[in-house]
């Protein structure tokens, strides 16, 4: 379980309304102990004051009922014996010892102070003058509503100041979205509009790196288009005077002929393999198109003589793609999987619920290849000398993993259970070219 994000944002959010709990907290208990406090001693010593001019003789034999009625009348503070007390509100009145204690400072002896709370506060106080008597001291203005203002203020403040600091990452962050959406373009190959450069100057200053970045491998990825081109512009031209001198050699001369033929063949094959790899395949732009459609299609056209591709395809897999691109995909595996194995070879398609993606997988019944290889055949040129033989430019798979790259997906290689190797290839449903 992930109890702190892992996102800059997040962290930012956390990170500041943390601060703001602190803060808030501190200027709770600041106004509590320089704000509230002071007020209720106040209030306090205002009581006991009222208290002792009740009793300023020290005697409560005197106050008769009339006169009780007749203070209570003039002044609003009433002084009861402890059952009318009961009768009158004192049973549902609080008990507050803080209040309790500071009475008994105040009044140089053991003191009681209950609050009652209805639509007035009234302050019930058991004097040590006369302890078997209760002051009832009603209080207008000092309702409960007077310190809900400080909670709503602080409520409000932590609300307003979390979303602000929301609002303010999130515009922070968008810059960085932007740059790690043109990230992975470039990864796969695409190159994006040069970014708006806006933000904080941290963040400017990266985009335009990003930009210049971005730029110069633009720049190189071009360059070494026209220089493949050139090259293969530049060997092509003697190889055809070649297979043209070879088309006049005498028919003694046969054998030969044909070697330089099969040569020449084997020579455009893997030029054009260097002009795959490097195209821009993910230039073409993607459409919505069945992956098992594209598979039996491919499957028509792959088939060999003697031998067969059986195909176990799920449904109906509508993924966005770039048609050829998949197309060539697959066609490479279908070859690379007849030309190692010699025997029949299967296709298998689904869906990944979990992944988000759908997959194709070619099993064949070869010899397979090594673990230590699997991962390294992926590389251009390499080629798995010992288990698959070494026929080839060792172009095949990089180009296949930079298709499969440049539509977000991925490509790998396994070995089955009872032999063979396995290419699986899985293409996430989202739109990413």
């Amino acid at each position: 379980m992930k109890l702190l994000p892992k996102s800059a944002f997040g962290q930012t959010v956390l990170l500041i309304g943390f601060l703001l709990l602190i803060n808030q907290v501190v200027s709770y208990v600041s106004v509590a102990m320089y704000v509230i406090q002071p007020s209720l001693q106040q209030i306090n010593q205002l009581l006991a004051k009222q208290v002792r001019v009740v009793f300023i003789d020290g005697q409560d034999a005197k106050f008769t009922p009339a006169l009780a009625e007749a203070f209570h009348h003039e002044t609003g503070i009433g002084v009861y014996r402890e059952r009318d007390a009961l009768q009158l509100g004192l049973k549902e009145a609080t008990y507050y010892p803080y209040l309790s204690r500071q009475m008994s400072e105040l009044l140089d002896g053991d003191a009681e102070v209950r609050i009652l709370q209805g639509e007035e506060y009234l302050f019930w106080i058991r004097p040590p003058q006369a302890p078997n008597l209760w002051v009832k001291i009603p209080l207008t203005g000092f309702e409960e509503s007077s310190f809900s203002p400080l909670i709503f203020y602080l409520v409000l403040i932590g609300v307003l100041s979390v979303a602000g600091g929301w609002l303010f990452v999130r515009q922070l962050n968008r810059p960085l979205k932007a740059l790690e959406k043109a990230a992975e373009d470039v990864g796969r190959g695409s190159f994006p509009q040069p970014l708006q450069e806006h933000g904080s100057t941290e963040v400017v200053a990266v985009t335009r790196a990003f930009n210049h970045m971005s730029k110069g491998i633009k720049q190189l990825e071009a360059d070494r288009s026209l220089l493949m081109a050139g090259i293969s512009h530049d060997l092509r031209t003697p190889l055809t005077r070649i297979r043209l001198a070879s088309e006049m050699m005498s028919q003694e001369d046969a054998y030969l002929k044909e070697g330089i033929e099969q040569d020449i063949d084997d020579m455009n094959n893997i030029i054009d393999q260097f002009i795959d790899y490097i195209r821009h395949e993910m230039m073409d732009k993607s459409e919505v198109r069945d992956l098992n459609e594209l598979i039996e299609e491919v499957v028509q056209k792959e088939q060999i003589e003697g031998l067969s591709v059986q195909t176990k395809l799920t449904g109906s897999l509508q993924i966005p793609m770039v048609y050829a691109a998949i197309k060539r995909v697959l066609a490479n595996l279908i070859q690379n999987a007849f030309k190692y194995s010699q025997q029949d070879i299967c296709i298998v398609s689904g869906i990944d619920e979990q992944q988000q993606c759908v997959y194709f997988s070619v099993i064949d019944k070869g010899p397979g290849i090594a673990d230590k290889d699997l991962e390294r055949l992926f590389e251009p040129f390499a080629q798995g000398d010992t288990a698959r033989g070494t026929q080839g430019s060792g172009l095949g798979l990089a180009i296949i993993k930079r298709i499969v790259d440049g539509h977000g997906g991925k490509v790998t290689l396994t070995n089955g259970p009872k032999g063979g190797l396995i290419a699986r290839v899985e293409l996430p449903v989202s739109s990413r070219c």
